[in-house]
């Protein structure tokens, strides 16, 4: 799906199977961010063929957070020269699940060790500026990527269309969870790209969603 000249969503749409939305910027250099779970890859495949691209035209891969879903479909980038991006603290978790995902099974740590050790502040990729945000709560080094040229916000697992990150999985933290969703409600967004399913754009339909999020659920965070 294009949402912009140079960028794309792939939606995940299935509803028994989880997966999560991955998101292109397609400009002098390929970003593609949350590549998904291995098995399900092909859905990213079959998209990056439809725009005439496969996974040696992508120059870096980005994720919001370390959980499978997210992130396990990197290993189909090792070798193909992307350089891979990922928070330092959700690295850390990565180690630390790394025992309990390797026995189940398709799973190398080595292919998911990452080239760029993501920071809150600027990051500059050819002539993409995007800032990144550490908003931990789903994940302890849970970022969102905010693109402010084409004032888009790909926020991972924080917020969802009418909902918010879960916090009980290793590392979620509520309160957390709370801050790091008011550190971005004030930016000015026109496509909200979460994790999971559908995005929203507009300016004001995001607002929107931000202030439901803020009656229905931080006042319980």
């Amino acid at each position: 799906m294009q949402l912009d000249k140079q960028l794309h969503a792939f939606i995940w749409r299935s509803m028994s199977v989880n997966n999560c939305n991955t998101y292109l910027i397609d400009r002098s250099r390929r970003i593609l961010i949350d590549p998904g779970h291995s098995a399900y890859f092909d859905h990213v495949e079959s998209g990056l063929r439809e725009l005439g691209l496969t996974v040696a035209d992508i120059d870096v891969v980005l994720c919001t957070h370390a959980h499978p879903d997210h992130i396990e479909a990197v290993q189909r980038f090792k070798g193909a020269g992307a350089l891979f991006g990922l928070h330092a603290a959700d690295w850390e978790l990565v180690r630390q699940m790394a025992p309990h995902l390797q026995a189940a099974g398709g799973f190398s740590l080595d292919a998911l060790t990452p080239d760029l050790l993501l920071q809150e502040g600027e990051l500059n990729i050819g002539d993409t500026q995007l800032m990144v945000y550490h908003t931990p709560g789903h994940s302890p080094g849970s970022v969102c990527f905010y693109w402010p040229l084409g004032k888009v916000l790909v926020t991972g697992d924080l917020v969802f269309k009418a909902g918010v990150g879960r916090t009980d999985l290793p590392g979620g933290d509520g309160r957390q969870l709370k801050n790091s969703i008011q550190r971005v409600a004030g930016l000015e967004v026109d496509h909200l790209l979460t994790g999971h399913g559908d995005t929203i754009s507009g300016t004001q339909e995001v607002q929107r969603n931000f202030q439901r999020l803020d009656s229905a659920y931080l006042s319980y965070l």
